[in-house]
């Protein structure tokens, strides 16, 4: 007589790149996963999923996952392979490690990895310890955040973000370059919540996103004039005498230079630059300095321009210019991550191994391949948590250096992606479901723990476990370096609490036997900046702020047009006929994660490129057609969907795809821009004219 077999539900956190980090159940049967979940006492996530992660039990039991160790057989990227044993792969890779080490130096290996999978084991120590005891290149990760990260922290002293669930008290919201119900979902309930409740919402954005359909108002700057944009709204602000002069000057440093800079920017001048509609711009304005609570919450779509460092100084400045600093449901709203701070000596024991001996930044790694980087020149790339060949700028350059037959790679991954098929050794990586993590959420002020729900399929590795694997065939002893995972997140959460009264109380059994829990705020205090004072030298806002010139900026907010708008016209009007291409998140994948799951793509649908419809009739361009999407950097194939969503010059085509799925072999990251902005080394994958014509 059989009976049926018993199922346990394991709790988890979501490990993939986006602010909501949901808490998640995870249902085995037989050692298998059987159901997928929201936990329902999340207070955030609140027992739903968003579209990307609710079938992720396909992405765990796909067919394609890798399963065990390749090394290569054929031609870099012909993807033939012949499978290996985790000893052989550990043998080659550290034997050609220590021969590069003796005729380059380590400085001549890079570790490449962003955020594929977040967490603070399998990411942030996987990104310090092994490399720091080698004394290899560093990375700098800059792809995504670092101009806003920069320019925030200098201006407000930290990364402080309100409560989600503090929008029902806002009566105006204003989202930035920011379109929450495809890449935050989870606080678009909190937002709605708060509209039937009377507040008043507006989108900023080029293109109307799911986010802008349901506000109550949408303004649609060319791309890369938001700077100028809320310089105009500052102008009006002051010019009216609609900012708070008494909270100024009690909290600002610099303020009265910020009038006068803002003064050079009248409406009539910024509608010009942006195309926005000067009674536009007053009438926000006004609304803006005059209904309070208001909350101004932007994402990091909108910094990646070249002046993206200056744009996101100037909408960090406007909250204060109102007076709306560390009032419930008023304020900025950019990231949640500088509540806590892993203790960074914890991490990577950085004070027991060699000095980095150079930073490499990742938006230039195809530069950095193909001979931009020398003495000692790249012989080794190791990746993991990234898939550049696909998500990178001036992806057709980084193909080729790849192809370089000198350049050792070895790629740790759950599939055989873009980049993987240039590797010359292939590592099976495990899934969120095969590992252990402890997550800090970057939306939301929790700390999330995640328990392994199945043993690891086939030979497949965490992170942790390819390093402490490597560091033992490198002939490492460094105890640090043979830790196991529950021992590492303990060390580092000790050393953390130790100087974050956030963290009081919460030890690693707290968080393995309840998942979710809160940072500890004081009675009163869990409003940003609600006492007034702010982790900056000078203790106040510094509107000028001195820590920009030290890089090399404006200490005051400036509108700067992109270099490659600014040869071609400026202000992203190109005095040619190219579009400026945007390349946002997609609806079903978090960057590239998911965009080979055939649930996910079908719904996602054949690669596309957005088109205005005057756009469309000047090039002879039928809805539904292919078309070439041209940069000086290359090309790809497109569909063409003509629709009204995006202005006349501007182009969308969201990001993610896989090069290797697409028709044409490519994506729109053949066309994207390697060059830095002009703060921290970001990106700037927007600031990207493009040709669009018919495919012959």
């Amino acid at each position: 007589m059989s009976t049926a077999s018993q199922a346990t539900l394991i709790r988890g956190a979501c490990p993939h790149d986006c602010p909501d980090t949901c808490a998640t159940v995870t249902e085995v049967r037989d050692g298998r996963a059987v159901r997928f979940s929201a936990d329902t006492a999340h207070p955030i996530t609140r027992g739903w999923l968003c579209a990307k992660v609710g079938p992720y039990l396909e992405r765990v039991y796909h067919p394609d996952r890798l399963r065990h160790p390749l090394r290569r057989v054929g031609p870099k990227g012909s993807d033939r392979w012949e499978r290996i044993d985790w000893d052989e792969a550990a043998a080659e890779i550290t034997s050609r490690w220590r021969a590069i080490i003796a005729e380059h130096g380590a400085a001549a290996i890079l570790p490449y990895s962003y955020s594929g999978t977040l967490g603070l084991l399998q990411l942030s120590v996987c990104n310090e310890r092994l490399w720091n005891r080698m004394g290899v290149s560093g990375l700098d990760r800059t792809i995504c955040d670092a101009a806003a990260r920069t320019a925030v922290n200098a201006t407000l002293g930290a990364r402080w973000a309100p409560d989600l669930r503090d929008v029902r008290h806002s009566k105006l919201v204003i989202l930035w370059g920011h379109n929450p119900a495809s890449t935050s979902p989870h606080f678009v309930p909190f937002l709605r919540e708060a509209q039937r409740g009377g507040t008043h919402v507006v989108t900023i954005d080029p293109r109307r996103t799911l986010t802008a359909r349901s506000a109550d108002e949408h303004l649609q700057p060319r791309p890369a004039t938001d700077g100028a944009l809320a310089l105009g709204l500052m102008h009006v602000l002051f010019a009216e005498g609609l900012h708070d002069e008494a909270w100024l000057r009690a909290h600002a440093l610099g303020w009265e230079a910020l009038r006068e800079r803002t003064a050079a920017y009248p409406p009539d001048r910024v509608a010009a630059i942006t195309g926005v509609p000067e009674e536009t711009i007053v009438q926000l304005a006004r609304r803006y300095g005059t209904t309070k609570p208001a909350l101004l919450k932007f994402a990091d779509g909108v910094q990646r321009h070249g002046n993206g460092g200056q744009t996101a100084r100037a909408l960090a400045c406007l909250p204060a210019v109102v007076g709306q600093i560390g009032v419930r449901g008023g304020g900025l709203f950019y990231s949640a991550s500088g509540y806590v701070t892993w203790d960074a000596e914890t991490v990577g024991h950085a004070s027991e191994c060699p000095p980095t001996p150079r930073v490499i930044n990742m938006n230039r790694l195809g530069a950095a391949l193909t001979g931009e980087v020398q003495d000692p020149t790249i012989m080794s790339l190791y990746v993991f948590c990234a898939n550049p060949v696909a998500a990178s700028p001036n992806a057709g350059l980084i193909v080729q250096g790849l192809q370089r037959e000198d350049l050792f790679t070895v790629v740790h991954e759950q599939f055989p992606t873009d980049t993987a098929r240039y590797a010359d050794i292939v590592l099976p990586a495990t899934s969120q479901l095969e590992q252990v993590d402890l997550h800090k959420p970057y939306g939301h002020r929790h700390l999330q723990y995640n328990h392994p729900a199945i043993a690891p399929l086939g030979e497949a590795k965490s992170n942790w476990d390819v390093m402490r694997f490597l560091a033992a065939g490198m002939g490492y002893d460094e105890p640090w370096l043979k830790q196991e995972p529950e021992e590492v997140l303990a060390e580092v959460l000790d050393a953390t609490r130790a100087t974050n009264p956030l963290l009081d109380g919460i030890t690693l059994d707290m968080l393995k036997r309840d998942g979710t829990v809160p940072f500890r705020f004081a009675p009163g205090q869990d409003v940003p900046f609600a006492d007034g004072h702010f982790p900056t030298p000078s203790g106040k806002v510094e509107l000028a702020c001195e820590a920009m010139a030290a890089h090399g900026l404006d200490p005051l907010p400036e509108y700067i047009p992109p270099v490659e708008f600014e040869r071609d016209g400026g202000a992203g009007k190109p005095t040619d006929s190219r579009l400026v291409l945007l390349t946002g998140a997609a609806h079903h994948f978090v960057t590239t994660s998911m965009a080979n799951q055939p649930t996910l793509v079908a719904k996602e649908g054949t690669p596309f490129v957005e088109i205005n419809p005057q756009d469309a009739a000047s090039r002879g361009i039928q809805p539904g057609s292919d078309v070439v999407v041209e940069s000086p950097r290359g090309w790809c194939k497109l569909r063409a969907v003509v629709t009204d969503d995006v202005p006349v010059g501007v182009a969308v085509a969201p990001k993610g795809r896989w090069a290797k799925l697409s028709p044409d072999g490519r994506n729109v990251n053949w066309t994207t821009p390697d060059a830095l902005a002009d703060l921290a080394g970001q990106s700037t994958f927007h600031s990207n004219l493009v040709d669009v014509r018919p495919a012959e």
